[in-house]
């Protein structure tokens, strides 16, 4: 073994015995820091997608309100068969456990 390689090895072992003293955890504010770093890098990447967002946003609230008025017209229902008003108006479980 050489001097460099006798240095090494020194240095690896007094490595290994060094205390783990370091902090793990990201300094204050890191994290908007790099939101703001990333929005400044980018300002308009996500325009696209927001429009596109907004537009579907509104075509979700037109067919929930069409729905709604859809379901709303008494033409549009079809009428109850007779069996069916029965069912409406009285609790079947009820009805036949006072038969037993």
């Amino acid at each position: 073994m050489n001097s460099t390689d006798k240095k090494w090895q020194r240095l690896a072992a007094a490595a290994r015995q060094a205390p783990e003293e370091r902090d793990s955890t990201a300094p204050y504010g890191f994290a908007a820091r790099v939101a703001a770093r990333a929005q400044a890098a980018a300002p308009e990447a996500g325009l696209p997608l927001e429009r596109l967002a907004f537009r579907a946003l509104g075509v979700a609230c037109l067919l929930a309100v069409l729905g709604v008025l859809l379901n709303l017209n008494p033409a549009a229902q079809p009428a109850a068969a007779p069996e069916d008003w029965f069912f409406m108006t009285e609790d079947p479980a009820a009805i036949l456990l006072e038969l037993t």
